[in-house]
């Protein structure tokens, strides 16, 4: 687990901070999913209805992937996730990241 996790932080790419829960659901995903390839986190602005669990939401595809909202803790996130995988392939790789941290 050690080197994949290392691998993992190497493809998150941390330019701004990342809301409470997000970084070690991203950390999972990458380590789980080598397809892709990176992970920039965006903006985080305050929003009131983002209580209880990690959620994301895969928005719109991008030149090389797809954007996402993560919603945790108050407060939403971009994130930019650069991979060839398909929508329902991402938002299936998400939930099995999530589903891991709820056991």
């Amino acid at each position: 687990m050690g080197f994949r996790l290392r691998t993992a932080q190497g493809k998150l790419k941390i330019e701004h901070s990342i809301i409470d829960g997000v970084k070690k659901l991203l950390e999972r995903l990458l380590a789980e999913n080598p397809e892709i390839r990176s992970v920039i986190p965006g903006v985080i602005r305050q929003v009131r209805d983002a209580k209880g669990q990690v959620k994301v939401h895969i928005t719109v595809q991008t030149q090389n992937g797809w954007k996402a909202i993560a919603f945790s803790g108050g407060a939403r996130q971009e994130l930019f996730v650069s991979t060839a995988m398909t929508k329902e392939q991402l938002e299936a790789a998400f939930e099995r990241a999530l589903a891991f941290r709820q056991r």
